[in-house]
């Protein structure tokens, strides 16, 4: 497996809006190996999902899993799960304010409105069906990567600029006023 290089804001594919996988592809040892190394990518960098257009390539495949992370120690589990080609729709448009961040805009961090939970359509790892329902962190995970999958990110959703700051700032200035945490 192999590490790969993350994309930061200002490289086109972040702004690029991903196109679709053939469905015939993703059996294929080249896909397979790009699923790997996004994976180890995600790892390597602590991050707890990572999306194609990050690794600078404009298709929608994105990775996710939260297990054992020192930044989310009350999350609950996400297992390892690879979406291709996702269809998210909004199951309860409550949202709730947490702080972000992003391996492709490293050193920052943002107060974002997310929607709370999710019904995610996708095509798994071994081109077999997925459906399921995504609540709290979880959903919220999902939406930052699927944003990338749009060609935006989580600064594209902030109506607050002024909740933004440089980590080590935010650590000591804006997190104490926000009892929340901060995603990939």
């Amino acid at each position: 497996m192999m590490i790969l290089k993350v994309a930061r804001l200002g490289f086109p594919s972040l702004r690029t809006v991903a196109q679709p996988v053939a469905v015939d592809r993703i059996k294929s040892p080249e896909f397979q190996r790009l699923i790997d190394d996004m994976v180890e990518t995600m790892y390597e960098y602590h991050g707890v999902g990572l999306a194609a257009p990050q690794v600078h390539l404009p298709i929608q495949l994105a990775v996710l899993e939260v297990r054992n992370h020192p930044r989310y120690p009350d999350m609950p589990p996400v297992p390892l799960t690879v979406l291709i080609n996702p269809e998210v729709s909004i199951l309860d448009r409550t949202t709730v304010d947490e702080f972000e961040g992003c391996l492709s805009i490293p050193e920052l961090r943002g107060l974002v409105p997310r929607f709370k939970e999710l019904r995610v359509k996708a095509v798994g790892r071994n081109g077999e069906p997925l459906d399921f329902t995504a609540h709290d962190f979880h959903a919220r995970v999902i939406q930052h990567e699927t944003d990338h999958l749009k060609g935006e990110v989580y600064l594209d959703r902030m109506p607050n600029l002024r909740q933004l700051g440089f980590l080590d700032e935010w650590q000591r200035f804006l997190l104490p006023k926000k009892t929340g945490d901060e995603t990939n």
